[in-house]
């Protein structure tokens, strides 16, 4: 199931006000509404969009019944921000519990025409749950729930028996999978190390650079979005409100990702920009001579316009930002080598001031030009996902969970899960480039420079130009060279 930002709430949601209009210079200032409001079950609904409600009413919003199935987005956008209120487990034991009790499943004798009517609703919920949501299911008390409502629901219409163990393989599958990502990139972690050494000490024989190992700069902006796309891919929705739910956000004080294990997929996915941008600064700080460090600048400046044109920001944010480092931009002979017009287009496309204004406006282009796409190749949209993260974060800070009331605040919820609905969407294109296994094992495990080493290959390139930068040359090389 895919969710686009387009139809999002196209349902139960015909129209809500832009989350900047929550705001004025005392924050967030409308709680409840005065004006078309009504309270339906303990929901609360302003101009027909569902605004706030009490948990309990929420949950019971979300249960299906012979007459009644929750619309999509209501299911993604509680089933993204409830897990702030209550677990997962507790969440869809109180789910199955509310349908069991409704449908009178316990009893002797039953409705069965009632009941085949219910029970396709009840798949179709838990369908969803773990299609968007797989990585609940890592807890043991979600799989107990899970194989204990599929019995129930086998017992009662056999002719789900069939699409309830398809539902519980496809997880089973996904976990696996997850699993076997985490082991590699475990993997991945553990042969990589700094470089505690400039490299320029080394026989020439032994190293290698990027532009030797792969010349064109088309080529490798195209093996650098197989690498985000298949760590987009295991990012899921929930993780971004982990992100965040540093604080004691349950009830009773209890944090709900106490007892998790937790994928940390999007922790990885920050590493991986990390790593890229100092392989940036490694390559261009390397070379012994002038104008291979000039060659290198220039080759990572089409690279970058290539990720541009293909929709890969994160990527083309990495290298911007390791072109950027102190110690690559000190390297100001290097750099008079250069006709820099190129580069300064694309830190103009990715400048922060105005809340990086350009990017902005450029995502919005890659985006609308992702819905209207004929090829996958056009579908490709790889957010800044810094900025992503740090969008969601002051979204998050800028609003209350509850209201004064202790209602949850849905309103705020809504607003999340648009944000994160897009990323949904951007998440599953496939790469349409062909893998080059060579490229993608030096990008990935290629070992790079340490900051103090990087400062250090820097200043042996062009020499320090001030006492601040004397003094920390020499205990540079005092500190990092003894190491040999």
């Amino acid at each position: 199931m895919k969710y686009s930002a387009v139809h999002f709430r196209k349902e139960i949601m015909p129209q809500t006000p832009t989350f900047a209009a929550m705001f004025n210079s005392s924050g967030y200032s409308r709680h409840l509404y005065s004006s078309s409001e009504e309270n339906c079950g303990g929901l609360f609904y302003h101009d027909n969009n569902l605004v706030s409600g009490s948990l309990e009413a929420l949950i019971q919003h979300l249960v299906p019944t012979v007459d009644y199935y929750p619309d999509r987005t209501y299911i993604f956008t509680f089933l993204l921000s409830s897990r702030l209120f209550i677990r997962p487990y507790e969440l869809l034991a109180k789910v199955c519990l509310m349908c069991i009790e409704q449908q009178r499943l316990n009893e002797a004798i039953l409705d069965k025409a009632k009941i085949r009517k219910f029970a396709p609703k009840i798949v179709q919920l838990l369908a969803e749950w773990t299609e968007i949501f797989p990585y609940d299911f890592r807890d043991e008390r979600m799989m107990r729930n899970l194989k204990d409502m599929t019995l129930k629901i086998a017992t009662l219409d056999e002719l789900h028996r069939n699409t309830m163990q398809q539902i519980t393989q496809n997880l089973i599958q996904k976990l696996a999978t997850l699993n076997q990502y985490e082991e590699v990139l475990s993997k991945l972690n553990a042969t990589v190390t700094d470089r505690l050494t400039v490299l320029k000490t080394k026989p020439q024989s032994i190293q290698r650079d990027i532009v030797t190992i792969c010349s064109d700069p088309y080529t490798l902006a195209q093996q650098l979005t197989h690498i985000e796309l298949e760590r987009l891919s295991h990012i899921g929705p929930e993780e971004f409100v982990q992100a965040f739910a540093h604080k004691d956000t349950l009830d009773n004080n209890k944090n709900c990702f106490n007892h998790l294990k937790k994928a940390s997929n999007l922790e990885a996915y920050v590493e991986w920009f990390n790593r890229l941008s100092y392989l940036v600064a490694t390559e261009i700080c390397m070379p012994v001579k002038k104008k291979h460090r000039a060659r290198v600048i220039e080759y990572f400046i089409d690279v970058a316009r290539e990720c541009f044109n293909i929709g890969n920001f994160n990527s083309l944010m990495a290298i911007i930002s390791g072109m950027n480092m102190s110690p690559v931009s000190r390297l100001k002979k290097t750099w008079a080598k250069i006709k820099t017009a190129k580069f300064d287009i694309l830190e103009h496309q990715m400048d922060p001031s105005s809340n990086f204004y350009n990017y902005r406006t450029a995502l919005r282009g890659a985006a609308q030009r992702s819905m209207t796409a004929h090829s996958t190749r056009e579908k490709i949209v790889i957010p800044f996902c810094s900025l992503l993260i740090k969008d969601i974060y002051f979204l998050n800070e800028g609003c209350a969970n509850r209201l004064l009331n202790g209602h949850v605040n849905f309103e705020k919820f809504w607003e999340l899960a648009k944000q994160v609905s897009e990323f949904m969407t951007w998440k599953q294109v496939e790469c349409p480039f062909e893998h080059d296994r060579k490229i993608l094992q030096y990008l990935l495990t290629a070992p790079v420079f340490s900051e103090d080493t990087l400062y250090l290959a820097s200043y042996d390139s062009e020499s320090p130009e001030n006492h601040v930068e004397k003094e920390r040359w020499k205990s540079l090389r005092s500190t990092l060279l003894t190491r040999v």
